[in-house]
């Protein structure tokens, strides 16, 4: 059955304590928040969800959304993530239901790359360990394994917005950044750049002194990214001298790789040190003890899953995600989407004193048809339009009409599309704003 809504978002459900601030930016947009403190399981935020009557969940990266989740919870119409992974939520039964999914991959940017830069000069410099000699009184004043970074050459797995920083920060401490990106326009961006892309990541591993990771957990196509590293963490720095550093950092996703491969790699002396704030098992609320997989190995080091926890990421992750609603809310805008790479979409200047249709359908052929029947049965104008297919099989349309559709041209719409594409599950969700003329 289709979620059908009739104007602007007027409820959130927020858990997982994003910023303070999130809550005053949604009540001048016109947002009630509701914020959970305790970190809900299934079944606490179902009954949270039916509480408030939620429109919108706002939460990181902890909280999974289940199919369970947006089957229970039918006043649900996107899920704003205040974070840039999306794998802790079920897409595909957001798909299957019309809830739209975003994220944030821009905010939190900085906050990684300064970590990144962090873990390279300490582990370059065994930092770490020496700390923990000092604090036990022994005194290993040696430069044993101990190197500058300068003059040493970085490999990035993917090159996107924090691998494009990455690169741009190193190079100014006289790194010499390659890259791996399986992406053509991120191989183009990288490279005109001035940075090397390498053919495969076997060479980026082998020519690489030092290699970071800043990639998803699925890849553009949906493939999932699980382990795909495991065959060359054990060649880093293979074709480089017999002192290099060999470091390795994994910031982005515990699936690339198993632990296994990992501690290989390092009991065998192909990885020096590496650093690791992601894992893949993270502990899920309610869940038992959580066992580090890296505990017996101390040339792993290991942090919680803290890149973007800093004072000064969160206020702007709260800012950009409440800007992201607000464009939805208002006018149907899409920022963001994670169906697709920043997938947007907007009809804003056209919308300012007309209606907006915002319909989320699948490509069965005929959906799309449907919709503009529908308009044109109700006799209103489609004054512009905006759509954008997504590889997950359901498609975004904002249509901008002279006149709302009432309850019953609303409705006809979902009939009408379930009838011509042969699929009652056609439109997803419908929501229709009026859009006040500007004072």
């Amino acid at each position: 059955m289709a979620r059908l809504l009739t104007g602007s978002f007027s409820r959130a459900l927020i858990v997982e304590r994003p910023h303070a601030s999130l809550d005053s930016y949604l009540e001048k947009i016109g947002i009630e928040p509701h914020r959970l403190d305790d970190v809900p399981d299934d079944s606490a935020l179902i009954d949270s969800l039916h509480r408030t009557r939620a429109q919108i969940l706002f939460k990181r990266s902890r909280v999974p959304v289940t199919r369970e989740v947006i089957e229970a919870c039918p006043d649900l119409h996107l899920v704003q993530l205040c974070c840039i992974g999306d794998d802790s939520v079920d897409k595909e039964a957001c798909a299957d239901h019309g809830v739209l999914v975003c994220n944030d991959p821009v905010s939190n940017g900085r906050s990684v790359v300064e970590l990144a830069v962090g873990h390279l000069i300490a582990l370059a410099r065994r930092l770490y360990e020496t700390d923990v000699e000092t604090h036990l009184h022994q005194w290993q004043k040696t430069n044993k394994g101990r190197f500058e970074i300068a003059g040493k050459r970085l490999g990035i797995v993917g090159m996107g917005n924090i691998g494009r920083q990455v690169a741009r920060a190193l190079s100014a401490m006289d790194v010499e950044p390659i890259f791996y990106d399986s992406r053509p326009v991120a191989q183009e961006v990288g490279e005109e750049m001035g940075f090397a892309s390498m053919p495969s990541l076997e060479a980026l591993f082998r020519s690489s002194d030092m290699v970071t990771v800043h990639v998803s957990a699925k890849d553009t196509w949906g493939q999932d990214n699980e382990r795909f590293l495991d065959e060359v963490l054990g060649q880093l720095g293979a074709d480089r001298p017999d002192n290099s550093p060999r470091l390795f950092l994994n910031l982005a996703r515990g699936n690339v790789h198993s632990p296994e491969a990992l501690l290989d790699a390092v009991r065998s002396g192909a990885i020096r040190r590496a650093a690791v704030d992601v894992y893949p098992e993270e502990p899920k609320p309610g869940a038992a003890a959580w066992r580090n997989p890296y505990a017996d190995e101390p040339r792993v080091v290991c942090t919680p899953h803290i890149g973007a926890a800093t004072q000064e990421a969160q206020p702007r992750i709260a800012r950009r995600v409440a800007n992201t609603v607000e464009g939805m809310s208002l006018f149907g805008s899409l920022r963001d989407c994670v169906y697709a790479p920043r997938a947007t979409l907007s009809v804003r200047d056209a919308a300012i004193g007309n209606a907006v249709l915002a319909v989320v359908h699948s490509t069965s052929r005929g959906t799309k048809k449907a919709v503009d029947d529908a308009i044109f049965e109700a006799e209103a104008s489609n004054l512009e339009s905006a759509h954008r297919d997504f590889p997950n099989g359901i498609a975004y349309d904002l249509s901008v009409l002279d006149r709302p559709l009432d309850r019953a041209g609303l409705e006809a719409l979902v009939g009408r599309a379930a009838d011509l594409a042969n699929d009652a599950n056609a439109i997803r969700a419908v929501r229709q704003i009026v859009v006040p003329k500007k004072r």
